[in-house]
């Protein structure tokens, strides 16, 4: 084993290990675990095995196998942005929805605060 796959192995194997101690102190939820956990396998068979790499730029006819993994990182890269982007417009509207829930009831308690006021005067 050769230096940059020592060193893609270790990071690899490091990244596992954060991931894991996330998701032991609840600091990542499961369903973004899954997504770096299948991350960090590709990057240990890929620093295990370059030939890989090697062979699946070949067969779409690049001659340069990092020019793949660019571009594979790329698209992994654009589909985190798109999927955390999802969840925010999601988290947004959820934000918007109980900030109306909170200031109907605001207005609802400030209306029987009203009321028992003018009750007892």
């Amino acid at each position: 084993m050769n230096g940059p796959q020592l060193v893609s192995l270790i990071s690899a194997l490091a990244i596992m290990a954060m991931l894991f101690e996330l998701l032991r102190r609840h600091r990542l939820r499961e369903k973004y675990a899954v997504i770096w956990g299948l991350l960090s396998l590709a990057a240990i068979v890929g620093a295990l095995f370059p030939a890989l790499l090697t062979g699946a730029a070949g067969a779409l006819g690049l001659q340069v196998p990092s020019n793949l993994l660019f571009f594979l990182s790329i698209v992994v890269l654009l589909g985190l942005t798109l999927q955390l982007s999802y969840e925010l417009g999601r988290t947004e509207e959820q934000v918007r929805t109980l900030a109306e829930e909170v200031a109907l009831l605001r207005l609802e308690v400030e209306g029987v605060k009203n009321a028992t006021r003018n009750t007892i005067n």
